[in-house]
């Protein structure tokens, strides 16, 4: 299992540089991805989503053009972008049945499923109450939940500890370390110590003259097995 980002950039209209010239060979664990706002951090999220494509550069998912076959990714794809929306009239199972739908799951076995994540989430108790009474919190489990209905391959979370209490926060960490053995998972941040006790391996990235395009300046193993290592601004 490899994800393969070769020279990636991305120019937008007016000439707005997000993304240039970015590379990273990964493999099966966590990376946690720490830079500051407006580094690019979410742009090459969506490229690597295929959402967006670059306008330079390639990404390959197991030998895979994900540019020339976005299938090869989207199939075990887990996806929590920063800005996630619900349907506030729908409760959970509705909402998570509905993503389901989406990706192309079975009926039956999304079922159990959906279940199964609502208590991993610790929202089963509330998975009948429409999501527009949802905290904001109680929203980011929900969009944790849909990111694992597929039990992904390649998991990208875009801040997504953002909005949960201190006790959601580890309940996350410890079920991306649950994930991990067999599975990629890129975690995307500004603060480099909350990631620090779950990730396998860690790149930060900064920007250049204070404006895009993002450059990796450190990468290697998490900060717990590189004390004094890293700093990110």
């Amino acid at each position: 299992m490899e994800l393969l980002i070769n020279n990636v950039g991305k120019l937008y209209k007016g000439r707005i540089l997000g993304l240039k010239d970015f590379s990273l060979t990964l493999g099966p664990g966590i990376l946690g991805l720490c830079g500051p706002n407006g580094a690019g951090k979410s742009t090459l999220m969506r490229i690597l989503a295929t959402i967006t494509q670059p306008s330079e550069g390639s990404a390959f998912w197991n030998g895979e053009d994900i540019q020339k076959n976005p299938n090869a990714v989207r199939e075990v794809l887990g996806y929590l972008p920063q800005d996630f929306g619900v349907y506030p009239n729908l409760n959970a199972v509705e909402f998570l049945e509905y993503m389901a739908a989406i990706k192309g799951l079975d009926n039956r076995i999304s079922r159990q499923r959906i279940s199964e994540l609502l208590q991993i989430v610790n929202l089963f108790e509330v998975r009948k109450q429409p999501l527009g009474g949802y905290s904001g919190g109680m929203k980011q489990r929900v969009g944790i939940a849909q990111a694992l209905l597929n039990d992904p391959k390649l998991l990208i979370v875009d801040e997504p500890t953002a909005g949960l209490d201190p006790e959601e926060r580890v309940r996350f960490r410890n079920l991306l370390s649950d994930l991990s053995g067999d599975a990629l998972d890129l975690s995307w941040n500004n603060n480099f110590v909350a990631w620090d006790r779950v990730c396998w391996q860690a790149a930060a990235a900064e920007k250049l003259n204070s404006i895009p395009p993002m450059r990796i300046f450190y990468q290697g193993p998490s900060m717990k097995n590189t004390a004094g290592v890293l700093s990110v601004e």
